[in-house]
């Protein structure tokens, strides 16, 4: 399958179906001498984990990240890491019944259109276990950049009609809750709207803010390469993202230039960091906008593969919302953006080069 390798310099290849053997993550590129164990991974995979709470699948999976080769005596060796995490509790035999049906919302019938052949377990590699590599990934991207002073931290802003307000932002309390929002009050009404939506047999969308501090100007690159545009290609090939916005996005439509503009003495920050495809020094925001979970368990009319319209009731265990668990999948697919910018830009100026180097000899 074409289209599971994604960077230049830091580069990763995930691989795996949800109902496999197993799912992974081959990181190339990484530089060598980063200090670098299990739990250094592990901690971003636990919070992405399924079986949290009553908002997330009761699929049951430990998730146990394995390092099997880049990594000798605790520190990178330069070479390609692969990491590996075993699935455990597959229930194949939910998705049976849909080996001939094409489930509305989901990528069934593109996969048959395109491979003549699908996993319809669980959506093979449509699944959202596949984002366990980029987040494996991801956490040792951000530690390199935790290395250079920069942070990535993301966090659920809306769950349906229920929107965060930024006077009530709490990380404190955003690390202990079941939705990863920032704001306690938001998180209850959020709660009683997830609540109607599974007493319904429905799910419910969302909304993530990620926000990137510590990025020098300069980085990306001013026409094909923008750092806006690999950000939205990197939130836009998570499952389920339907939109992405860089600082005010959609709203600087509705804006005169002297609103929009962050203008020298001011404290705004509408460009969302990003200015001519290059950072601005000033924090990176950005939203990315996640449908609501296709699998529900009310009645739906889906079409067979025989042509015909079928009435159909998801079974299984799904996620009433996506949101929650997404919030580090997007940190990850930032901190990864970021970080193969920063190792590009190292060849923008004959300086920086010759600082490692040396001058020129005969």
């Amino acid at each position: 399958m074409a289209g599971s390798t994604y960077g230049t310099l830091f580069r990763i290849t995930t691989w795996g179906e949800s109902h496999g053997e197993g799912v992974g993550v081959v990181v190339d590129g990484c530089p060598a001498g980063l200090d670098l164990c299990g739990e250094d991974i592990q901690k971003y995979l636990d919070r992405r984990k399924p079986g949290q709470n009553q908002y997330t699948t009761k699929r049951s999976e430990s998730d146990n990240i394995r390092i099997l080769s880049g990594v000798f005596e605790g520190k990178t060796t330069g070479t390609p890491i692969s990491l590996l995490v075993m699935n455990e509790d597959q229930h194949s035999k939910d998705y049976s019944h849909l080996s001939q049906i094409y489930r509305p919302g989901h990528a069934d019938y593109g996969y048959d259109a395109k491979y003549g052949i699908r996993d319809y377990r669980g959506g093979g590699r449509s699944s959202g276990r596949e984002t366990i590599g980029r987040v494996a990934a991801g956490a040792i991207a951000a530690k390199l950049l935790e290395k250079m002073g920069i942070r990535v931290q993301a966090y659920t802003a809306s769950v349906g009609p229920v929107v965060c307000d930024p006077a009530n932002f709490d990380e404190a309390y955003q690390k202990s809750s079941r939705l990863c929002m920032p704001d306690p009050e938001a998180e209850l009404q959020a709660q009683e709207y997830l609540d109607e939506c599974m007493q319904n047999g429905d799910s419910a969308g969302g909304t993530v803010i990620c926000r990137v501090s510590g990025v020098p100007a300069g980085i990306g690159e001013p026409v094909f390469d923008k750092l806006d545009a690999l950000l939205g290609q990197a939130i836009f090939s998570i499952g389920a993202v339907k939109g992405v916005e860089i600082g005010d996005g959609f709203a600087a439509a509705q804006a005169t230039g002297s609103q929009n503009n962050d203008q020298c003495g001011t404290h705004t920050n509408h460009a969302g960091g990003i200015l001519g495809g290059m950072s601005s020094g000033k924090t990176i925001v950005i939203r990315a906008a996640f449908k609501p979970t296709p699998s529900i368990s009310q009645k739906q009319h889906a079409l067979g593969k025989d042509g015909l319209v079928h009435d159909l009731a998801i079974k299984g265990r799904h996620d009433p919302l996506i949101a929650p668990r997404a919030t580090v999948v997007v940190e990850c697919m930032t901190a990864i953006v970021i970080l193969d910018l920063l190792m590009r830009n190292m060849s923008a100026r004959l300086e920086t080069m010759l600082s490692v180097y040396g001058g020129f000899r005969d």
